[in-house]
């Protein structure tokens, strides 16, 4: 009887173990057949079976991953991610070729399962086809009426600039992190815009907004992210960052909501006062239209794709830009020396300055170039089969134009990794524009916040070199290293703001 028993036990230990072994060569063997690189796909490293080359890449520095792969696939190569493909580009010329030249065939964004959880296609950012069109389309035409790209905007980024050089002096030389009081500023422009007022630094709602903001933006690029736009059935049950970047915009949504609640109660269609008037009124006049793609979820998630675009970016370049001047000090004095000698100290700058100021101007472009807020950009997808590179990219690909490889491309710039204002001036000291300089992307799909970042940057930057001084704090020197999420950060630092006068 024992021995029946052990020849039977056996029998069914080796008829699991051939069960299970069969069914790891039949996965491993779909998956090869499955998700094989075509003949004409672009090249790239060997993958995984299953996860394909999520561990590939670094993800706490994927730009620069990317970029070092490029050196032995080309500038265009290909990566698996999970259960999907996706092409990397890199190089102007590439880029240029892909977003510029066959821009609308790259238009669409990818409908990647985190995102897609996260805003439903809506919005202007992250939306496709006719609905972005049309987003787009009214976002840029309504900002445009409020003063967008224009000198009556002026007021309402140097009236925020007065609160903001309010609270740096109240520091009184003495050691602080800007983080907040600079998002603070920048985030203020974009609520002037959008809800037609600004929000006090103290206030709580929209300190928890700044901060839960970029904490999302951290979020959106993590491992669990890569997962969860790979295995989303299962990733959806499962605890993590993606979780907490879905929490965040749920909870900014609702804060969104609330202004747009309060607005209705105040609304007068013949006397719009921001976007979200203008917006409702569009909803209005659109009614009964097949093809109108207005509606107050669509409002809600535009309102939070103007932060990102308009808010985010900036406050991160000006952090940015306090390091690199606490770092390079006879850059920051020469910076200063022609302020006084163009401006002086009895009127705040104008855009109208610009022209007399290209030193500084140099050197604002060259902390976006150094600070390389975008570096991955935002996904495009393929919504027909191109050619690219000489290798054939299907429809329906997910397509990474990597900006880093541009704006660190030892061709193209005379010193790429130090930070050298030189690189926007001619041998007479005039700036002059870089046709490789595109922080905010290129094409169909650049940077709707494009216009305010500019003008913002310039105002705040020249008013700050105006009224302070940069310098770290007594023995500590600054540190350059990032946090990397969907905009590239700097570390939390302190830094010390002296009043010049």
């Amino acid at each position: 009887m024992n021995s029946q028993s052990f020849v039977f036990g056996t029998y069914v230990s080796w008829d699991v173990r051939s069960l299970l072994l069969f069914i790891t060569i039949f996965i491993l063997t779909t998956d090869y057949i499955k998700h094989r690189r075509p003949a004409s796909f672009p090249p790239g490293p060997w993958a995984l079976p299953v996860v394909g080359n999520i561990f590939s890449v670094d993800h706490s520095r994927a730009h620069e991953s990317l970029t070092q792969l490029a050196g032995k696939y080309g500038d265009v190569f290909s990566l698996r991610m999970g259960q999907e493909w996706m092409v990397v580009l890199n190089g102007f010329e590439v880029l240029k070729e892909a977003l510029v030249n066959q821009g609308g065939s790259l238009a669409d964004r990818p409908p990647l399962p985190l995102l897609m959880d996260m805003c439903h296609g809506l919005g202007v950012i992250l939306s496709s086809g006719h609905l972005w069109k049309q987003q787009r389309r009214f976002v840029l035409s309504t900002l445009r009426n409020f003063g967008l790209g224009k000198k009556t905007l002026e007021p309402v980024i140097l009236d925020e600039l007065t609160y903001c050089l309010k609270k740096l002096k109240s520091y009184e030389g003495k050691p602080f992190n800007p983080h907040l009081c600079i998002n603070s500023a920048a985030s203020n422009i974009i609520c002037s815009l959008v809800f037609g007022r600004r929000f006090e630094y103290t206030d709580e709602k929209f300190r928890t907004l700044i901060s839960d903001l970029e904490i999302a933006l951290q979020c959106q690029t993590s491992v669990g992210a890569q997962f969860y736009n790979s295995f989303p059935l299962l990733m959806r049950y499962i605890p993590g960052k993606h979780q907490t970047f879905l929490n965040i915009c749920c909870n900014i949504k609702d804060f969104i909501r609330e202004e747009l609640k309060e607005h209705k109660q105040n609304w007068d269609p013949s006397d719009p006062r921001d976007y979200i008037d203008c917006y409702l009124n569009e909803i209005e006049m659109n009614k009964g239209r097949a093809d109108s793609t207005f509606d107050e979820e669509n409002l809600v998630e535009c309102v939070l794709d103007l932060f990102v675009a308009g808010s985010e970016t900036t406050s991160t370049t000006l952090r940015w830009a306090f390091l690199y001047m606490a770092k390079y000090t006879e850059i920051q004095a020469s910076v200063q020396a022609e302020i006084d000698r163009v401006i002086g100290q009895s009127r705040p700058p104008s855009m109208e300055d610009r022209v007399n100021l290209p030193y500084a101007d140099a050197v604002i472009h060259e902390i976006q170039r150094m600070g390389n807020i975008a570096p991955l950009s935002v996904p495009h997808m393929t919504n027909k089969d191109i050619q690219l590179g000489g290798y054939t990219i299907p429809k329906g690909i997910t397509v990474i134009p990597n900006l880093t490889s541009v704006l660190f491309d030892k061709n193209d710039w005379e010193t790429p990794f130090t930070f050298n204002p030189r690189h926007f001036l001619n041998e007479e000291g005039k700036f002059v524009k870089q046709s490789t300089f595109i922080p905010f992307s290129a094409g169909k799909r650049q940077c709707p916040g494009e216009n305010l970042a500019k003008m913002e940057l310039f105002l705040f930057f020249t008013s700050f070199m105006q009224h302070f001084t940069f310098s770290m704090p007594a023995g500590v020197k600054p540190v350059l290293d990032f946090v990397f999420g969907s905009t590239l950060a700097p570390c939390d630092y302190e830094i010390c703001v002296t009043p010049r006068l």
